[in-house]
């Protein structure tokens, strides 16, 4: 039995914002609940509706800017910084700059729609 997984097959989630999402590991690629691991690029002037998850989740931007509102506090990310935000914390995440974002998020317990809670727009 193999102690370890190699993802070649990243499963590629829908999207129709221009958003590319990579998930590598979690519910969609392996039917892991417990994390999930994607990499994303989010396109410039991309935006998402506030949400409050049920999950932790890290960030890690390897290339351009993203923001982040958390609360009332708007937060600025670069490449080579990092952020956790803790579960049951309301956020927006956009990139309303002129260069793509690439990142990496990990997802404790996995991302799913059920646990995302995303608001109206």
């Amino acid at each position: 039995m193999k102690k370890y997984t190699i993802q070649k097959s990243p499963f590629v989630v829908p999207t129709s914002d221009g958003k590319l999402i990579e998930e590598h590991f979690g519910n969609a690629t392996d039917k892991n609940s417990a994390i999930s691991m994607a990499h994303m690029i989010a396109p410039a002037g991309w935006c998402e509706p506030f949400q409050t998850p049920e999950f932790d989740e890290y960030t890690y931007v390897i290339r351009g800017k993203k923001q982040f509102i958390i609360d009332d506090e708007t937060i600025f990310l670069e490449a080579g910084q990092s952020i956790k935000i803790q579960k049951n914390t309301r956020v927006q995440y956009s990139n309303p700059f002129k260069e793509d974002c690439e990142y990496m998020a990990i997802c404790l317990p996995a991302f799913s729609m059920s646990l995302v809670h995303r608001e109206e727009i």
